[in-house]
């Protein structure tokens, strides 16, 4: 049963990859991408999705749109947090609106964060 899930969640990653929002394009394409360290994408962990996810730095990246901020998106995000955090991974999340207009910002964290 669990390889059924899991390729289910392999299915659902392959098409977010393919269909990624603008913010996690942007992200990807004009920074991730080219880092010295590998970052996937739509990277399945367990019984979720995660954004990105570097292995080296042990660390994932969620963007946020508006869905993360009503009551239950916050309570779905604690409940995933606790999850990857129990892995052994570092959490960060940064909103669409940061990605936006902060890049730079987000940028120079995720360097910090991964140790460049």
């Amino acid at each position: 049963m669990k390889n059924a899930k899991n390729q289910e969640l392999t299915a659902i990653s392959q098409m977010l990859r393919r269909n990624m929002t603008k913010e996690e394009r942007h992200l990807w394409y004009d920074f991730l991408k080219s880092q010295p360290v590998v970052f996937k994408r739509q990277k399945v962990i367990g019984r979720y999705i995660v954004d990105f996810f570097c292995a080296d730095a042990m660390l994932v990246i969620e963007l946020d749109g508006s869905q993360h901020y009503s009551a239950d998106g916050r309570q779905a995000d604690a409940l995933r947090d606790d999850y990857l955090k129990s892995r052994g991974l570092t959490v960060v999340r940064y909103s669409n609106l940061e990605v936006t207009q902060n890049f730079e910002g987000v940028c120079t964290d995720i360097l910090r964060r991964i140790g460049r």
